[in-house]
């Protein structure tokens, strides 16, 4: 049941949203191509398990590891309605 201007399920339909714009997200940054056999921030080998589980993975375990620590994502949902942004 939606309230005031919502249709029936419009909550819904934004979660839905901004699960898919996430995975999405997530997916444009895997690595495609062709693996790399040294890191290209250490210079460490990267296994070979690695690079047949990740196909164009350019990092070693570690240097992806200290990549990921770093990444900052928004909490701000951009589809939501002037006024839910408001409360």
């Amino acid at each position: 049941m939606a309230g005031g201007w919502a249709r029936d399920g419009a909550v819904q339909d934004q979660i839905d949203d901004s699960v898919n714009d996430a995975v999405s997200a997530a997916r444009s940054r895997l690595p495609r191509g062709e693996s790399a056999e040294y890191c290209d921030e250490c210079g460490e080998p990267i296994p070979e398990k690695r690079r047949v589980a990740l196909p164009g993975v350019r990092t070693c375990v570690e240097c992806q590891s200290a990549r990921d620590g770093a990444v900052r994502h928004s909490a701000i949902n951009r589809r939501g309605s002037k006024d839910s942004q408001l409360r």
